[in-house]
């Protein structure tokens, strides 16, 4: 039980990580699987934050009697990434409503089907 409980982060990203694929390669609803991305990205980012804190480690701040400092460099790149993330997930929902305007679906097979059909009827105008 201890190998468990000392590596219970890990466990929790691993877990995070194949719900967010789980759902992107199993849905076909175009918002769920931006969703199941964000599942995916938040679990990168609990690796990352918890990569980055070190037992007993206090901020970077130089004082005297202070030893060991956690480096801040995983939390600022975290911070970036959040707003990456969040900025991706407004694009990939803004073309979502773009797709629905278009084809009245966010449904990817009925979409695929509708193109498919579309395709036909421009070979057969053609021919």
């Amino acid at each position: 039980m201890e190998f468990f409980s000392g590596l219970f982060n890990y466990w929790v990203v691993i877990v995070l990580m194949m719900m967010g694929f789980y759902m992107v390669i199993s849905q076909h609803n175009l918002i769920k699987k931006i969703i199941g991305l964000n599942v995916f990205q938040v679990s990168v980012f609990v690796f990352y934050i918890s990569m980055g804190k070190i037992e007993g480690g206090t901020a970077p701040i130089l004082a005297d009697g202070i030893e060991i400092y956690t480096n801040p460099f995983p939390h600022v790149l975290i911070l970036t990434a959040i707003v990456v993330g969040v900025a991706t997930t407004a694009l990939g929902l803004a073309l979502t409503v773009r797709i629905n305007d278009a084809f009245g679906t966010i449904e990817d097979d009925e979409i695929d089907a509708m193109e498919r059909s579309d395709r036909e009827k421009d070979r057969e105008a053609i021919s």
